[in-house]
């Protein structure tokens, strides 16, 4: 592909570079088409999701989120939609992000090892009755791997966001957890559909507290 110099860039008033224009309309496509592809399957695992996250907070109990890179600012998006609000006035509903305290992550990462970065933050703050909403576009995620161990040590269920089949975490999920697996092997497509499938658990979490609109 020809490097596109930096003089066909200026002026800004000038049209659009057509391949771009083609490129960006088929990420639109990709991106759509993605998400149409996965709403049957994910539809009853998001519902499910829903539903345990909904009895968890009923029941005075807390999720936990964690993910890596993109994964991670997916965690504080939807402790931050919970602990505010999604779409209705509603009272705060108890999440923690455990991607957000640099220092016990980086003290963690220094002294132990990074695979320990969640995990150690759930045995001390996990409970019984609580939820691990675990993130991983691959599923191969080694701190998440741990998060989810020891999620299951502390008798916590799983909600389980992976794509590309699942990897590594599909093997440790148990039956009582759910797993929202992206038919879909392209990193930007399963997070895309990663965030959908977010907004429908906190649309959903919300719709079983207050009831439907």
């Amino acid at each position: 592909m020809r490097a596109m110099p930096v003089a066909e860039l200026t002026p800004q008033t000038s049209p659009a570079n057509p391949d771009l224009l083609a490129r960006v309309r088929r990420q639109f496509q990709e991106s759509a088409r993605a998400k149409l592809d996965a709403m049957e399957l994910l539809a009853e695992p998001l519902a499910l999701g829903a539903e345990l996250m909904a009895r968890c907070l009923l029941a005075n109990g807390k999720i936990l989120s964690c993910g890596n890179g993109g994964s991670a600012a997916d965690a504080q998006h939807f402790s931050g939609e919970l602990l505010n609000r999604f779409e209705r006035e509603r009272p705060p509903l108890a999440a923690i992000a455990l991607t957000t305290d640099t220092s016990t992550l980086t003290a963690i990462a220094n002294d132990y090892d990074y695979d320990q970065v969640f995990s150690k933050q759930i045995f001390a703050l996990g409970q019984s009755g609580d939820v691990l909403l675990a993130i991983s576009t691959s599923g191969n995620s080694r701190n998440v791997l741990r998060a989810i161990e020891a999620a299951h040590e502390r008798e916590m269920r799983v909600v389980a966001l992976t794509g590309n089949g699942g990897g590594a975490m599909a093997e440790l999920l148990g039956d009582e957890d759910v797993h929202i697996c992206v038919p879909h092997g392209q990193t930007p497509r399963i997070q895309e559909v990663h965030l959908l499938g977010l907004h429908c658990l906190c649309d959903g979490i919300d719709t079983l507290l207050l009831g439907a609109e």
